[in-house]
């Protein structure tokens, strides 16, 4: 896009700016018109029984030479500390699906070990039978996962087999986490097993990807298996926020299919859904590393996840058709680019990679779509945490290190329960090329230009203090930018950037601290707040008002 017709499609406020000194960028926060609240579940995670997540990566057991709280890796937990409270997602993912909760519970040593579902797929054929990442000693069950919760504070965000188990079974599993002590057979079980007192826990998921591997059913079939599992499920005095399985990605016919059916049993049935779980990846590109590509192939890839905030608009649209008061909020569960794992730095780390900066501005745009849909979204979750896709850690043995994603997460969290403001970003489009020799299945079969979004971004409030984020997807060149607050006067404001030499730029388990956030310049005048902002970077811009 030419200087000529991104001005044209500048708003008029933003133009007459210009006038006072050039910018190349500029911004516009309204103050006073509010969104709605970000929820601290929005910045969620997610962790499966899937390669070098669970075992080597949160579990390590009690009896490990490496430092651990209670057999889950000290180091993780000094790490998730710091980015505050949210949410975990367990078991699965597509494990979920095949996994029996009452094997994960009772003395370890007694504990059945299962084929896991993941232990002939990639990498994983190779390696001995014997490996957890092929053969699940079951060593991290229920207990383990809600103890890894309270020790981070986070909230436990419990996934329910419905392709391998009854409503009976979810039942069980509810009355095991959530009885009083000593009621019943799932309190006195868990009492037994060193838990006397209810977990609580109150966000369940019926099911996994049942459009896939949670059944390949259609919206109206798991329409009826929700139902099933979800009429009179005991709650011992603590409603549960019940998530059923949604679309995925463009996929709108699911959730007309689902939310139409139970409508049409009963219109009364939606108050059921407290949220509704979109999955999308925006993938990968090129010949998929997570190391070597092109910057076409980030371009695209950037273009892709900002894919997720029609998404969101789009499936919100299709639910208000059937809840006019949009009680039901959307549950992104698992995001994330989905590189190839020939980077991971252990064999048995299937779908692992070594992120970039490309997955820190993956991140930052992602987060910031979800804070500017704040009204709609009510959790998300990264997938996942350790080890993995779009994943904020990586360990193998005694190695640990944080990756570029965890570092936006850490920028991040001074939104949590701010009231996200509407604001306008104004930036030239970066033109790309989709390369024929794309090895994506989903990349268009073009050599057509395409354009990404330069700048994209969110800001929330918090008493008197404004927090604006933002991913800069340009390259090679910086970025001078101008941001006018309206409805409030600025009277301080700091900066923090997230950069490296180029897009490249990467933390690994040799060198942990490449890519780190730094302290940045920013200008403040009055209502108007500047900064250069480099290539490749995410920044957060803090300012106080008056």
């Amino acid at each position: 896009m030419n200087r000529r017709n991104f001005m044209s499609l500048m708003p008029a406020g933003l133009i007459a700016a210009r006038s006072a000194r050039a910018a190349d960028a500029e911004v516009r926060v309204f103050i006073d018109e509010r969104t709605g609240a970000i929820n601290p579940l929005i910045h969620g995670h997610f962790i499966e029984h899937l390669g070098g997540v669970i075992y080597d990566g949160v579990w390590v057991g009690e009896d490990s030479k490496i430092p651990n709280v209670n057999g889950i890796r000290k180091a993780l937990v000094d790490a998730m500390r710091p980015i505050g409270p949210t949410v975990m997602r367990w078991p699965g993912g597509c494990f979920a699906d095949s996994y029996d909760w009452h094997d994960g519970v009772g003395p370890r040593a007694q504990r059945p070990s299962r084929n896991n579902f993941w232990a002939t797929n990639g990498r994983l054929k190779s390696l001995p039978d014997s490996s957890p990442a092929k053969t699940d000693p079951n060593s991290f069950g229920t207990d383990e996962f809600l103890h890894f919760c309270r020790l981070i504070n986070a909230e436990p965000y419990l996934a329910v087999n419905v392709r391998g188990l009854t409503a009976k079974d979810f039942n069980e599993w509810v009355e095991y986490c959530n009885s009083p002590a000593g009621v019943g057979t799932g309190g006195k079980r868990r009492g037994a097993n060193g838990d006397p007192e209810p977990f609580n826990v109150r966000y369940w998921g019926v099911g996994n990807e049942s459009w896939g591997c949670g059944g390949e059913m259609t919206g109206e079939e798991y329409s009826v298996e929700f139902r099933k599992f979800t009429a009179w499920v005991p709650n011992y005095g603590r409603p549960l926020s019940l998530i059923a399985s949604g679309p995925n990605g463009a996929d709108y016919k699911w959730t007309q299919g689902f939310l139409g059916l139970l409508a049409e049993k009963n219109p009364n049935l939606i108050n059921r859904v407290w949220g509704w779980a979109l999955h999308y990846y925006c993938g990968k590109t090129g010949k998929g590393d997570s190391l070597d590509f092109t910057p076409d192939n980030a371009y695209e890839l950037l273009d892709r996840a900002n894919r997720m905030d029609d998404l969101i608009s789009r499936h919100w649209n299709v639910m208000g058709e059937f809840d006019r008061q949009h009680k039901v909020k959307l549950v992104v569960d698992e995001w994330g680019a989905w590189h190839n794992d020939t980077t991971a730095v252990a064999p048995h780390h299937l779908f692992g990679s070594v992120p970039t900066m490309r997955d820190a501005l993956i991140a930052g745009i992602t987060l910031d779509t979800f804070h500017r849909h704040a009204d709609k979204v009510a959790m998300a979750n990264a997938a996942q945490l350790v080890n993995c896709i779009q994943t904020l850690f990586l360990a193998d043995g005694d190695r640990f290190c944080v990756t570029p994603t965890y570092q936006v997460f850490a920028m991040y969290k001074d939104h949590k329960n701010g009231e996200s403001l509407r604001t306008l970003f104004g930036a030239p489009e970066i033109s790309y090329t989709i390369q024929p020799a794309s090895t994506n299945s989903n990349a268009r079969a073009d050599d057509k230009p395409h354009q990404v979004a330069r700048l994209a971004g969110s800001a929330s409030r918090t008493g008197n203090t404004l927090t604006i984020t933002a991913a800069h997807t340009h390259l090679t060149d910086p970025l001078a930018t101008a941001i006018r607050i309206s409805g409030g006067t600025v009277k301080s404001a700091r900066a923090t950037v997230l950069s490296g030499p180029d897009i490249h730029a990467h933390n690994d388990l040799s060198q942990p601290d490449n890519v780190k956030p730094a302290s940045a310049k920013v200008e403040a005048t009055g209502s108007e707040l500047r900064m250069v902002i480099p290539p490749a970077s995410v920044i957060k811009i803090q300012a106080e008002l008056s």
